[in-house]
């Protein structure tokens, strides 16, 4: 009962915590002159991953490498196939042109880039520097093409965060360092709580550190995301719902695990044989799927959102029996899977992205 507790202030703390930091540091953004779609794309999207970096850093700072690992790739498959997905069957989801042409294939390329660093089962410091690097680099490309593009590109990523007004108690800059403080000091002790917790869960139930990464915390952490979502679609700001998500993933991969490396230091990040020989696969295929989702049409349909969602649970389900041992369930859940399921699920996209294509 006291861990349920702790790990129910884990995920407040995360939560709070990311909602005051993206608050201040938007603000603060927008009064510096930054675009909507910078703040978008970078503040909002990092601020709502601030939890998977706060629970990587502190996990592996605790020696629980598996959790920090489990935690990224997890969230990320979450991000694609669930939250796109429960966001698409509440309404189609529009998917702008730059998400297409630039975002998604710079968040596959990350994506891709982290199997190849942990091909060999360690991510060392060097390539974590070289992930931090993209990060930087990648915060500079955006707020470099916002300001060639001028004021009128602001317009195609709304942040749904308005600079504050004159005279209101956020306006004063301090203010708005002191709401990024606390947003800081949440996301911190929100982390160290979701651990604790998360590993005490792992003991208790006989599971390893990875798979609590991959499901339980993955989805504490992601409780941003979600949230930022699923009310943008329920608004329809459906822009905002795809864009999060994609923005998310890729400071997830250059962020989270970058800076959990280097923290590492010289013996690296450690990757579980079960995350490099399966997770770190699913994670770099969802991703490669949000490209022809995303060109069929330039939205996600409701039927596409269905699978999506239909795909995370049977990943889930993969990793219960997985981790449940159970060996003839398990082999008959993954032939079903590989002969019919997905086949199946692959020419359908192709067909449609085709029609898509022929149409336009």
């Amino acid at each position: 009962m006291t861990n349920l507790l702790i790990f129910a202030a884990g995920i407040a703390g995360l939560i709070a915590g990311a909602e005051l930091l993206v608050r201040g540091a938007s603000k603060l953004a927008l009064s510096f002159g930054l675009s909507p779609l910078v703040v978008g794309l970078t503040i909002v999207a990092f601020g709502t991953s601030a939890p998977e970096l706060a629970v990587s850093v502190g996990a592996v700072a605790s020696g629980q490498t598996d959790i920090a690992i489990g935690n990224v790739v997890g969230s990320n498959v979450l991000n694609v196939l669930l939250i796109l997905g429960v966001s698409a069957v509440i309404t189609p989801l529009a998917v702008n042109v730059q998400l297409i042409r630039q975002e998604a294939p710079i968040m596959i390329g990350a994506a891709v880039l982290l199997l190849v660093f942990a091909i060999d089962g360690t991510v060392r410091w060097y390539e974590a520097a070289v992930l931090c690097a993209g990060m930087v680099a990648y915060t500079v490309f955006l707020i470099v093409q916002s300001r060639r593009a001028g004021s009128g590109a602001g317009g195609s990523y709304d942040t749904g965060v308005a600079p504050a007004k004159t005279g209101a108690w956020d306006a004063r800059w301090w203010v708005q360092l002191l709401l990024i403080a606390a947003g800081m000091a949440l996301l911190v002790g929100g982390a160290q709580a979701l651990v604790h917790a998360a590993v005490a869960f792992a003991q208790m139930l006989g599971q390893s550190d990875v798979v609590i990464g991959l499901t339980v915390v993955a989805l504490g952490t992601s409780m941003p995301e979600i949230a930022t979502s699923l009310m943008a679609a329920f608004k329809g700001e459906r822009d905002m719902a795809v864009g999060n998500v994609v923005g998310s993933n890729t400071f997830n991969i250059l962020g989270c695990i970058g800076i959990s490396g280097l923290v590492a230091g010289s013996q690296g990040l450690q990757v579980p044989a079960p995350v490099l020989h399966f997770d770190l696969w699913v994670m770099v295929a969802v991703s490669l799927a949000c490209l022809p989702v995303f060109i069929s049409g330039r939205e996600i349909a409701r039927w596409e959102g269905a699978v999506f969602v239909g795909y995370y649970l049977a990943y889930t389900t993969y990793l219960v029996l997985a981790a449940q041992h159970h060996a003839a369930a398990l082999s008959a859940f993954s032939t079903v899977m590989l002969s019919f399921v997905v086949p199946l699920t692959v020419v359908t996209m192709v067909v449609v992205m085709v029609r898509g294509s022929g149409k336009r």
